[in-house]
């Protein structure tokens, strides 16, 4: 007998909380594929693509998940062409402010990891202003990865730390641990993904979260993002129930 939507509903929320469940990490992959096989243009699968990121992050609040980081933008999209580039960072820009009342409505903090700074001061503008907005919100804590590479969050840490060192802050290498090089990241004070799922089925990383995934379950679907739904949440929420975490120690 099928169960209906409110028990399992609760079931997939026992199964986060009984499997220690609290961040998600999701590298959105497969928009343009999708579009590609629908002879669309590109752009109706970046706008597909936003709605299931809206529908995932309904999803993941109503489940219990505490944290969900999302891959919007790398350092290597900027090679793509200039009028998908730009149409993407229109849309980024035009999603926050019609999506943001709504976040905030149901208690959803926003914030932004990457480098900013070669984004265009109107767009800066309006992802400070939302990140202000649901700061002080204490449901889901959804993180927007916006020009974001790992190397280059390591490799800033790193120069940070040597600042720092330089300045006397740090005087002692023993300072220097792993929990303490995390506190330089862009995800400092957020904890590491429990599992990582990638769509559209390339099997890499993609410089997303390398620091941070060291001990991350990784799920792979070939469901291209645009067709990413509440079920497909949950199949995978499944599939990292069904895993060991030994953390290599068995």
């Amino acid at each position: 007998m099928a169960l209906n939507t409110t028990s399992r509903n609760d079931l997939i929320k026992e199964t986060v909380l009984t499997t220690g469940l609290k961040h998600i990490a999701i590298i959105m992959d497969g928009n343009r594929r999708w579009a590609k096989n629908k002879n669309l243009s590109t752009v109706f699968g970046h706008r597909e693509g936003v709605k299931s990121l809206k529908n995932t992050i309904k999803a993941a609040n109503t489940l219990g998940i505490k944290y969900l980081t999302v891959y919007a933008f790398s350092t290597e999209n900027w090679g793509r062409k200039h009028e998908e580039v730009e149409f993407l960072m229109n849309l980024l820009k035009e999603t926050v402010q019609n999506e943001i009342q709504e976040m905030n409505d149901n208690n959803v903090r926003l914030r932004i990891i990457g480098d900013l700074a070669p984004l265009s001061e109107d767009l800066k503008t309006v992802l400070v202003n939302a990140e202000k907005f649901t700061e002080k919100n204490s449901g889901l804590n959804l993180q927007i990865a916006i020009n974001y590479g790992s190397r280059s969050e390591i490799t800033n840490a790193v120069k940070r730390i040597y600042e720092d060192i330089k300045s006397g802050i740090i005087d002692n290498a023993a300072q220097i641990t792993d929990e303490f090089i995390s506190s330089y990241l862009y995800t400092a004070e957020i904890p590491d993904p429990d599992l990582l799922i990638r769509t559209g089925g390339e099997q890499r990383l993609s410089n997303y979260l390398l620091w941070q995934s060291a001990y991350t379950e990784i799920y792979i679907t070939d469901t291209f993002w645009p067709d990413f739904d509440r079920a497909a949440l949950e199949k995978a929420v499944q599939a990292f129930a069904s895993r060991s975490r030994r953390y290599g120690k068995d």
